[in-house]
């Protein structure tokens, strides 16, 4: 039987939202989407440790690129984090 549809870590065209429709057991796409979200939220804490290093001593131009990176982080965790308590909320 078919779950919700699943959020997943990525955009479609034009940054649209894209979604999954399984069965509970999943398959590829399900792995495939388990594994992304893992290395976004790896990249995520990498980037969240670097900028930590960084930040007391980066000039001004250097800090645009490290917003710019770390505002593209949040956004992957915050989809994951959607998508995750969606399915969460389903299994109640």
């Amino acid at each position: 039987m078919p779950s919700e549809p699943r959020l997943l870590p990525w955009s479609g065209t034009k940054g649209k939202r894209c979604y999954l429709i399984t069965d509970v057991d999943g398959g590829p796409v399900s792995r495939l989407a388990d594994a992304t979200e893992s290395i976004q939220l790896g990249m995520g804490k990498e980037l969240l440790a670097h900028a930590l290093d960084m930040l007391p001593d980066t000039p001004p131009g250097e800090l645009r690129f490290l917003a710019a990176c770390l505002t593209e982080a949040l956004r992957d965790a915050l989809r994951i984090a959607e998508s995750r308590g969606r399915r969460l909320s389903h299994l109640n």
